[in-house]
């Protein structure tokens, strides 16, 4: 299952345009906040997916049976640059348990990459609903590494991806090397992408537009 947010007219398209514009851009906390936005708006959505229970809860004047989330989620971001669209997530999943990834590009001579994780901090997932964010999706193959290792941490029972900018060739890949209980939810999906692997429009490098240009 794949959900494209930007496919329907909302103030999150006002975010999406923000966060591509290289004017706005230069603008660091802008653009931090508005993956914040994004992410607390994901949040919202893919809670209307999760399974509800009634409860009670006491009022001043009586006793209110509410539909309440059964069980939170573990959120899990690939570092530097999902944090920001993880605090969005968490702002409205405040309860959850949190998990962190660290994976990157190892660049070689010829132009060709591989994609190395080398941290992993992440409570039990097995049977539990995951939602794993980064803002960006090209070719896919860190989502599909970092569930990977994830798995050592168990086995959940459904997963959201969640990324802002996918690719067509990321979207595919992940649909072809997931299981069935994955969905992925995108704010954009642009058709091209570059030798380098960079989408087309896009918006650049998250995580330098997040927090300043690495060595």
């Amino acid at each position: 299952m794949i959900h494209i947010i930007g496919n329907n007219n909302s103030v999150f398209n006002e975010y999406i345009a923000e966060i591509r514009d290289e004017k706005i851009q230069k603008d660091s906390m802008r653009f931090r906040r508005n993956m914040e936005r994004m992410g607390e708006i994901m949040a919202y959505e893919i809670s209307k997916t999760l399974a509800f229970e009634k409860r009670e809860t006491t009022t001043p004047l009586g006793i209110a049976t509410i539909n309440r989330v059964k069980e939170q989620p573990v959120i899990a971001t690939i570092l530097r640059a999902g944090l920001t669209l993880h605090q969005g997530i968490l702002n409205y999943f405040d309860k959850a348990e949190n998990a962190f990834i660290s994976a990157y590009r190892k660049h070689h001579k010829d132009g060709s990459f591989d994609v190395q994780v080398e941290y992993l901090a992440c409570p039990d997932i097995n049977n539990k609903t995951l939602i794993l964010c980064d803002p960006m999706l090209a070719t896919g193959s860190s989502m599909v590494l970092t569930y990977k290792a994830l798995l050592n941490r168990g086995k959940p029972s459904h997963i959201h991806i969640v990324s802002i900018i996918a690719s067509t060739e990321g979207v595919e890949y992940a649909k072809k090397n997931l299981p069935e209980n994955v969905t992925i939810w995108c704010g954009a999906v642009d058709d091209e992408l570059t030798a380098q692997a960079y989408i087309v429009p896009g918006l650049g490098d998250a995580g330098d537009l997040a927090f300043g240009d690495k060595i």
